[in-house]
């Protein structure tokens, strides 16, 4: 079962927050956020509020795109009332009235439209999309740091999550896939205090926990399903250093993301 309230926590942070990677790494989606509604090639700034829920700021300047936790000063608003609307926003089922911004609704209708849709290609590609390199890494980049983003909400706001949470000790685990850019890893650190859990993408000297994927190619057929975890840890193919304990836990809450992100 969904929990609603994790499952905005995901769309917004998660889904929502992949257009930063998305646009780094698409050059199809770089041009849409290369294109803001401000004069004078300002940034443009798109605030989403959902009650009782999450809240995010995207700012899109010059082709890259930044999301900022937290309400803030924003150019366009887009406020909802409850986690079940914004859901109703992802799946399509509910159209957004904004409260700020009217003169800028080109861009979110046009250009914030058409990064979704792109972003659906990269998430959900098809073989033939995936038969490119080039392709294949952006779209394994933007779901490794989605699915590492889902592991944090799902722990900070699913009752089962919250659960295998409190098991966490403080310190900061690593996710890495080796050779990603020649010889250096791609790395993303989930941080625990308190056994509430956050993302950073700057990871400490000294970490408590790794995991690391020995290829791209492997990566991605543990997220698609294609392969065991396990089976990878027996064969060598995945490596796990430092707290052990620390890192089945974490494992036990990558494997209820799968219910959110399917």
């Amino acid at each position: 079962m969904k929990d609603t309230e994790t499952l905005a926590y995901i769309n917004l942070y998660g889904l929502l927050g992949a257009l930063k990677d998305l646009c780094a790494l698409a050059p199809e989606a770089r041009r849409l956020a290369d294109n803001p509604a401000l004069p004078g090639g300002k940034p443009l700034t798109v605030g989403f509020a959902v009650k009782n829920g999450p809240a995010m700021t995207l700012r899109f300047d010059r082709g890259t795109c930044e999301p900022v936790i937290g309400e803030g000063p924003c150019d366009i608003r887009l406020p909802f009332s409850s986690c079940e609307k914004f859901n109703g926003l992802i799946d399509g089922t509910v159209t957004p009235i904004p409260h700020k911004g009217f003169t800028r609704l080109k861009f979110l209708t046009k250009n914030f439209m058409d990064l979704t849709k792109i972003l659906e290609k990269y998430l959900k590609a098809s073989p033939e999309d995936l038969a490119d390199p080039a392709f294949f890494k952006a779209s394994t980049t933007v779901m490794f740091f989605l699915i590492a983003q889902a592991v944090v909400q799902i722990g900070n706001h699913d009752k089962i999550g919250r659960f295998t949470a409190s098991n966490l000790v403080d310190g900061v685990a690593a996710l890495s896939i080796a050779n990603y850019d020649g010889d250096a890893p791609l790395r993303v650190g989930i941080a625990v205090k308190d056994h509430r859990l956050s993302l950073t993408r700057e990871l400490p000297a000294h970490y408590h926990a790794l995991m690391e994927f020995s290829r791209l190619k492997l990566a991605r057929e543990l997220f698609d399903g294609k392969v065991s975890a396990l089976g990878c840890v027996g064969q060598g193919l995945i490596i796990m250093e430092g707290n052990l304990g620390m890192l089945d836990n974490i494992n036990r809450i990558l494997d209820r993301a799968a219910v959110y992100l399917t």
